[in-house]
């Protein structure tokens, strides 16, 4: 009998490595799960396939059985224990930042840029979550009309920043005077125009995300983009207004037609019934929804095209992507 492959979760009690072990089991992977975090949380269990998992300290002993590892973690303790998965042998998809624009190391949506899945090192990065959502909504565009400029604001969820964010929320809700533990301000009823610190320039590391990871999936070195991005009073899936300028013509009911029949979207787009993407509706699954599309009046040469699209930062933006890229690999 084929021996059973071996898969760890790293970071498997954070938000992110939660969600990556309901992802293997609603996509019914047969393997053993090896779950692994810091010491404070070996000993938790987890059901995975009606089978108890209890939660181990990562060492750097910790791969000697494993054949895939999916990473959960910040990019500090990814830079440290990806490098003992290496060693021997096993291949890791990280959800950090950490390695995402090495020369060296293939960043993926299987959607969009499967093939450089072949080209790993022994490590393939999972984009930023709110690069994930706008480059799935508008792959189709892009192969059609070919993107050339982006004009993007987020309206990113409380839970992009880990439990912490979604308590911030949760307790300012309750009571406006709480402290803040995950932003500089209250979120409770506010917006803050701040993910990440910024540059020499006002521009946010989480801003910078956009430009430098889509154009390294596209293969498009000269794509310019503008984001704002901006932490919302949602507590899950990630909102985008996306103006895009293309080498042509753009025809809106073709665009339509194309988001409609592309891989990882749904559309939602009659605004005259009140059709359009929502957060709450985004929640819990793993499309991009995408919406209100329209001309820009702006552009008299018909070549720019302004849209809306949600999706869950969680799944898609994070956990789903990674497991994806994972069934490629395995396939």
């Amino acid at each position: 009998m084929e021996k059973k492959l071996t898969i760890a979760i790293v970071g498997a009690t954070g938000a992110v490595g939660q969600q990556m072990l309901q992802c293997l089991e609603e996509r019914q992977f047969d393997v053993n799960l090896k779950l692994l975090a810091s010491s404070r949380s070996a000993g938790k269990v987890f059901t995975f396939n009606n089978q108890k998992v209890t939660v181990k300290e990562l060492t750097e002993n910790s791969f000697d059985d494993v054949d895939y590892a999916l990473g959960a973690t910040e990019n500090d303790l990814a830079k440290k224990w990806i490098p003992w998965a290496n060693a021997k042998g096993v291949v890791v998809v990280d959800n950090s930042s950490a390695f995402r624009l090495d020369e060296n190391v293939p960043l993926v949506i299987p959607e969009i840029n499967p093939e450089d899945i072949k080209k790993h090192n022994g490590i393939i990065a999972n984009p930023n979550c709110a690069t994930i959502i706008a480059m799935v909504a508008l792959h189709e565009l892009h192969k059609e009309y070919h993107i050339k400029r982006m004009i993007v604001s987020t309206y990113q969820a409380v839970s992009g920043a880990g439990v912490k964010g979604i308590q911030d929320l949760e307790n300012q809700l309750k009571d406006p005077d709480a402290p803040c533990t995950a932003f500089p301000y209250p979120i409770a009823y506010n917006l803050i125009p701040q993910i990440g610190d910024f540059d020499e320039n006002g521009i946010s590391k989480e801003e910078w995300k956009m430009q430098n990871e889509a154009r390294k999936m596209w293969h498009h070195p000269d794509l310019l983009v503008n984001c704002t991005c901006v932490r919302v009073p949602i507590l899950r899936s990630h909102s985008e207004s996306i103006f895009i300028e293309c080498e042509k013509e753009v025809d809106v009911n073709q665009a339509r037609e194309l988001i409609s029949k592309g891989q990882g979207t749904i559309l939602k787009d009659d605004p005259q019934n009140k059709v359009y993407p929502m957060p709450l509706d985004t929640t819990d699954q793993d499309l991009v929804y995408v919406g209100r599309i329209r001309k820009d009046l702006t552009d008299p040469t018909g070549r720019s095209l302004a849209l809306f699209c949600c999706g869950d930062q969680i799944r898609k933006g994070a956990a789903t992507n990674a497991v994806q890229i994972l069934e490629k690999l395995i396939q």
